[in-house]
């Protein structure tokens, strides 16, 4: 096989936690439509106005703002108060200027393989608030290159390790989701290695691929190098 030059990685929830925000941003909107809806119910009718936004807002924090007022006037018959809509829009803002914490092990694996491989961020959502996660992280300089993208297939990968690199037979994709990050990596004909997140959106939820030997799974991101290691 030919040898990995070029490494791409994920970011939300491969470098920085970004699921654990949204998770406390829903327990926030269950207590505020506590009087209209359970829990259980409103997390069933959120996560089914999520799977309808993303085709047409993306992925992101004010995807999911949007969502959770679309939810709100939906499981109150469109009686939803004016002051809940707006506590819902402050958890929205919140969301957008929640800290950015890096997960362990990030720095360090960084700035150990980029000694001797092209380093390529791809990350998928809203422009502006990745643009601020990446730049908030301080993570940002230990990219060759930084790709944000509104959708990860097999296209998308083909064209970025081009770009950046001599094509995804070359390349690998290392992130925590097996949906975005590591099947189209595959198809493309670049490794895929991943690297689970404590907790797992149901929309990017998928079954390992079977028979893949460009495929990888790691504890945390901090083995990459020791897999280089063995793969080159």
């Amino acid at each position: 096989m030919a040898a990995i030059t070029t490494l791409g990685f994920d970011a939300d929830d491969t470098l920085w936690h970004t699921e654990r925000v949204f998770r406390l941003t829903e327990d926030r909107f269950a207590s505020l439509l506590a009087d209209y809806s359970d829990k259980s119910h409103l997390s069933e009718r959120l996560l089914a106005a999520e799977r309808r936004n993303v085709l047409h807002y993306g992925y992101g924090s004010k995807s999911f703002t949007l969502s959770m007022i679309e939810t709100a006037i939906e499981v109150t018959d469109g009686r939803v108060p004016a002051d809940v809509i707006s506590e819902i829009l402050e958890t929205g803002r919140d969301m957008i200027n929640h800290p950015i914490e890096p997960l362990p092990h990030v720095e360090e694996t960084l700035k150990a393989v980029g000694k001797d491989y092209a380093l390529v961020l791809i990350t998928k959502g809203d422009l502006f608030d990745q643009e601020r996660k990446v730049t908030a992280s301080g993570l940002d300089v230990c990219f060759d290159a930084i790709e944000i993208v509104s959708e990860k297939n097999a296209e998308t990968y083909r064209t970025l390790f081009s770009r950046h690199g001599s094509g995804p037979t070359e390349a690998m994709m290392v992130g925590n989701s097996l949906k975005s990050d590591i099947l189209p990596a595959l198809e493309a004909g670049a490794y895929g290695v991943h690297v689970p997140y404590e907790i797992t959106w149901e929309l990017e939820e998928a079954d390992e691929p079977q028979g893949q030997d460009r495929f990888h799974r790691v504890d945390h991101i901090g083995k990459v190098p020791q897999l280089l290691a063995r793969l080159n």
